[in-house]
């Protein structure tokens, strides 16, 4: 056994450099961070060979006095925190004062900074051999530049497992554009290879706001996203989702931030996808740029050491907030409220969104709608477990026939002088004009055509609407013949008995018949033929990770989505067109109406400017 000794202060450093720098991306992101600390409204970045040869960073903050240079390069040395107490509501970016020092340590780092009632400015060097600074004189107006130079030139194991200069240049790129959305109020330019990359100027409108996000996250986002500002309970949630016709293949456009620090969380992920699941299509991702407001008491940032993660004091509360307000948010956007494009392919062509901004998530209003009574604006009176939703008789439009409310919309709305109906007065997805193939429904709005997945459209007005009755029953309980006995560890027995207003509520009782074992009595009335251990397991898991559990709501919704699509009118059924235009009023008066069950679009817009380009006209 070898004798305990210290570490030099040069190894300790070094060894800390690998918590936080990992490449030159970790070193520019610790750097902007201190500079928006320090008050920064402007920050120039100028990178050579990917970050690997040279990362600069310069800012107009509140500079570093000269007595103070040679601690800032220092290990556990911070201007953020003085105790322990601090660290419970921590309102900054960095306050673990360990990045200069390790920086310092892996590469050759030249740090100038001047204060406001200093006279000239100084210059600290510090090149990795050790832990002395060399202090000199050095003209330079308010604020700090921090150059760092040959990364990892002192240890070339670490530096042999940097990727190439595009990889890593591509990583640091990443790492700006995420504090870019962090801080609109700030100027942004980055520089690489002497070659002006970005430019992003500071604004604090809504309309600097989405020029920034659409310069970060492509044009085709900002076309496809609603825009959200929900507060409740003293938490705000704003930001940008795109809707679900702009899905990805992969998670790589999801910024989410919390009191303005970018992280990466399970907890954060579970409630954003839970939000999706009924308008996604499976395998897809969504895209979005969400920011968190609330007290820094109940968030703890410091849980890892480079801050990407974070622990909420109640994760139920958060999650719940975050599930609900985009839950309803996505749900508010009807045919009638935006008129843009339904196919990835044609994102370019989409309108803007409507605004929700505003609204708290509990004053989204969902139509009630129950199986035995029509859409709240007219339409069809729906029987979802029939095959015949759509015959002459049934249709309705509101109270009255289909065919005498059209002829009482013709009587009111003549055409004008020019022989059209005026734009505004045009339903959103306008009137039907012909069924294609006894599959899809072609329609004329003001835009130009509409094409409806007549399947898939009254597949989700009948979903709709059987979860609305659904709910408004509540979960049923089924005694089970003979209670069944399921095999959990302690601690799933002990939420069990420690939570079962939760089972109950979700249509179970469970009793506890030992240190690890329950015995269940009640289950959902229409999960009956379910395998009864395993959802018992998964309300058991849900409620461990986010101290919530939707499972079981889950499952009765692929219950009623599966009755809603046998239900559901289907393709080579012809329709007339009072049967039609009924579907059509139904879409503008239902949730979710873009997508089916399933997630595929149920209508698609070909404006007349497209239709013109198929066609070559005007050319």
């Amino acid at each position: 056994m070898k004798k305990i000794h210290l570490l030099t202060p040069r190894l300790a450093n070094q060894i800390a450099a690998g918590e936080v720098v990992e490449r030159p991306s970790s070193v520019i992101k610790e750097l902007l961070e201190n500079s928006l600390d320090a008050g920064a409204t402007r920050l120039d970045i100028d990178v050579e060979a990917g970050g690997i040869k040279l990362m600069r960073v310069r800012d107009n903050g509140s500079g570093i006095a000269e007595a103070d240079l040679p601690l800032a390069l220092s290990r556990h040395a911070t201007s953020k925190i003085r105790e322990l107490d601090d660290l419970e509501a921590v309102a900054t970016l960095g306050f673990r004062g360990e990045a200069l020092a390790s920086i310092s340590s892996v590469a050759r780092l030249t740090l100038t900074s001047s204060v406001e009632d200093q006279r000239s400015g100084w210059q600290a060097v510090a090149e990795g051999r050790d832990m002395d600074t060399q202090l000199s004189p050095a003209p330079h107006p308010r604020g700090t530049t921090v150059e760092v130079r040959d990364l990892f030139f002192n240890t070339p194991a670490r530096r042999k497992f940097l990727r190439t200069e595009k990889t890593e240049y591509n990583h640091l790129e990443d790492v700006v554009k995420r504090l870019a959305l962090s801080r609109f109020d700030v100027t942004f330019a980055l520089r690489h290879n002497q070659r002006v990359v970005h430019n992003w100027p500071a604004g604090t409108g809504r309309l600097e706001q989405e020029r920034r996000v659409a310069q970060v996250c492509g044009p085709a986002f900002m076309e496809h996203a609603l825009h959200l500002d929900i507060e409740r309970d003293g938490l705000r949630l704003w930001g940008w989702v795109a809707l679900p016709n702009f899905s990805r293949s992969q998670a790589d456009l999801q910024h989410f931030y919390v009191n303005g620090r970018a992280i990466k969380d399970r907890l954060v992920g579970h409630a954003v996808r839970k939000a999706y699941q009924d308008v996604l299509y499976h395998g897809r991702h969504p895209a979005f740029v969400l920011y968190l407001e609330m007290d820094p008491a109940t968030v703890d940032v410091n849980v890892h050491p480079t801050k990407h993660e974070v622990r909420f004091r109640d994760n139920h509360r958060v999650h719940s907030f975050i599930f609900s307000s985009l839950h309803h948010a996505l749900a508010q956007v009807k045919p009638g409220e935006r008129m843009g494009s339904n196919d990835l392919a044609s994102a370019e062509t989409a309108e803007r969104t409507p605004q929700l901004e505003g609204v708290a998530a509990g004053e989204f209003h969902q139509p009630a709608m129950s199986l035995a009574q029509p859409a709240p604006a007219g339409g069809f009176q729906s029987r979802p477990f029939s095959s015949s939703s759509y015959s002459s008789s049934s249709a309705s439009y509101g109270s009255t026939p289909v065919t005498e409310q059209l002829r009482q919309y013709g009587a009111l709305h003549q055409p004008g002088p020019s022989g059209a109906v005026e734009n505004e007065e045009i339903p959103p997805l306008g009137f039907a004009i012909a069924q294609l193939k006894n599959i899809f429904i072609l329609a004329e709005n003001a835009q130009g055509l509409i094409i409806v997945d007549m399947h898939a459209a009254h597949e989700r007005i009948t979903y709709e609407r059987m979860k609305t009755a659904y709910a408004q029953g509540g979960i049923q309980s089924q005694p089970l013949l003979v209670p069944e006995s399921v095999a959990v560890s302690q601690k799933e027995a002990d939420y069990a008995e420690q939570f079962p207003e939760t089972f109950a509520n979700l249509g179970f009782q469970i009793e506890r018949a030992g240190p690890e074992s329950l015995v269940v009595r009640e289950i959902p009335a229409l999960l009956n033929r379910a395998p009864v251990a395993q959802l018992v397991r998964d309300v058991l898991s849900d409620l461990i990770e986010h101290g919530t559990s939707e499972r079981i709501q889950e499952r009765i919704n692929e219950v009623l989505s599966s009755m809603a699509c046998h239900g559901s009118v289907r393709a080579n059924r012809r329709l007339t067109i009072p049967e039609m235009n009924a579907l059509l009023r139904d879409m503008e008066a239902t949730e979710r109406s873009g997508q089916c069950n399933h997630g595929r679009p149920t209508w698609a817009l070909q404006t007349l400017d497209e239709l013109d380009k198929l066609f070559m006209r005007g050319q």
